[in-house]
């Protein structure tokens, strides 16, 4: 009874999915909103999933190569205006600074929706020689753009994130460099996100601006919807020729490099929670988990209960787990709902009997499933197996999903249907723009990557023979 009464405080998954979202964010104690509209609060168990995404990630980059630098949170305006696309892609979004100190500035100072602009300005003046490329760079920084609408996680007007940043002798390299941090990405989401994605190149419309290429990493949400995981840009010499950015060759002359960059966001946990997500609340894959396992005394005033499960949680501290024993006053029945809702993924439960028969109570909160057989002598090689269990079934799970939602059409009532249906919708597309725009008027839907399997014959808009295969979907 009191787990229905707990799931009556969230809206329903399936019916109300965006108050769903809503009620999760904000009864998990994950962010609350701030005084200035559109910014998020992110509260302690939200930022505590933000460090260990940013923990995994950072350890990826260092493997590679990546070295962690920062760069100042204001921009000169003249820096934006030197790449004419970047500037304009970005002008809706731009906070600016005016005044400081009591007195009108000089030159308007903006505060970075990114940092292309001021990193460019700044290999401009550390690229010498071709002896000082490559030069790969990442900075871990928040970021401000001003959106009109907007969503906790999702879209707000600041947020964090890490941008990646490197330039290199050749085009080949910064190509290369730009697919290898896709494929990162990609092994991130499904490693530690346990969550599947879509990767591959964007359209011309969709790309970032000042970008020759753009690629993107698709998430399919609970409700069909797609969500932009992260994304990496090749830049070619576009900011290199605006910034100055040249080396001296081993042939003797000068030239210019080629940049390239990547970024993924704290709209990380919004897509973790959309993909895994049920109508008991988050349901957190362990890698990211604040708490991944949570011990529950039964009968805790009982003497040796206490005890017991301090001791075990211990053994499971020892072992790399992150463990936290519920000694509040409340109810069992309140705390099984309380980390329920906090997508904990796996609870213990000890009381007297438990203990006294060596055995432990084991609560999985991606299934529901709850056994007591198991020994307490051996919790750190069960716990440890059930954890590395939980991420391969949470991605098989969502996997599935997915596979299960692509769709075909070949026509733009059937690309209509797809989404309407909660599916993303693979089509032809004969590269026109306009065509692309007839899309989202007919059916709200863009073209979030490209197929690299190229099958379907003919353009789902005007007919004619298609160029690429898309995914479309309507997206977040």
């Amino acid at each position: 009874m009191a787990n229905e009464k707990f799931v009556s405080q969230i809206a329903d998954i399936e019916t109300d999915f965006p108050q769903w979202y809503t009620d999760v964010v904000i009864k998990t104690k994950l962010v609350d909103y701030g005084p200035v509209k559109g910014t998020m609060v992110i509260r302690p168990y939200g930022y505590a999933i933000w460090e260990n995404i940013q923990k995994e990630m950072d350890a990826r980059f260092k493997a590679a190569g990546v070295e962690n630098a920062y760069f100042p949170l204001l921009i000169p305006m003249s820096f934006m205006t030197k790449e004419a696309e970047h500037v304009e892609g970005f002008a809706p979004e731009v906070a600016v600074v005016t005044h400081a100190g009591g007195a009108k500035l000089e030159e308007p100072l903006v505060v970075r929706p990114t940092s292309e602009t001021i990193i460019g300005h700044m290999m401009g003046k550390w690229v010498e020689s071709w002896r000082d490329l490559p030069l790969r760079m990442n900075q871990w920084c928040n970021v401000m753009r001003w959106e009109k609408t907007t969503r906790p996680f999702l879209r707000t007007s600041e947020f964090l994130w890490q941008e990646g940043h490197s330039v290199y002798a050749t085009g080949e390299e910064a190509e290369r460099e730009t697919q290898n941090m896709l494929r990162l990405y990609e092994e991130f989401a499904r490693n530690v996100l346990c969550m599947p994605v879509l990767v591959g190149r964007k359209t011309e419309k969709e790309k970032f601006a000042g970008a020759v290429a753009t690629f993107g990493m698709e998430a399919m949400m609970h409700d069909g919807k797609s969500l932009q995981a992260g994304t990496t840009h090749y830049m070619g010499q576009n900011f290199a020729k605006a910034f100055g950015v040249q080396f001296t060759g081993s042939d003797g002359t000068l030239k210019y490099g080629y940049t390239m960059s990547y970024g993924v966001s704290t709209r990380l946990i919004g897509a973790l929670i959309m993909t895994h997500g049920d109508q008991r609340g988050l349901i957190l894959p362990p890698p990211v988990a604040p708490v991944e396992v949570v011990i529950v005394p039964i009968a805790q005033k009982k003497e040796g209960v206490l005890e017991a499960c301090n001791a075990l949680a211990e053994r499971l501290k020892k072992a790399g787990i992150r463990v936290k024993v519920d000694d509040s006053d409340n109810s069992p029945g309140w705390k099984f709902n309380e980390w329920e809702m906090k997508g904990v993924p796996v609870r213990i439960e000890l009381g007297p009997r438990d203990i006294e028969g060596g055995r432990m109570t084991v609560f999985r909160r991606d299934t529901l499933e709850k056994g007591d057989g198991y020994s307490l002598s051996d919790a750190e090689e069960i716990v440890a197996a059930l954890l590395g269990q939980i991420c391969k079934d949470l991605y098989a799970k969502a996997d599935a999903r997915m596979k299960e939602r692509i769709v075909g059409a070949d026509t733009l009532e059937g690309l209509l249907g797809g989404v309407n249906g909660g599916n993303f919708v693979r089509a032809g597309w004969c590269g026109e723009r306009a065509c692309e725009d007839k899309v989202k008027e007919f059916a709200q839907a863009t073209a979030r990557v490209l197929d690299e399997k190229n099958d379907m014959p003919t353009c789902v808009c005007c007919g004619k023979k298609a160029k690429h295969t898309v995914f479309f979907a309507r997206a977040y």
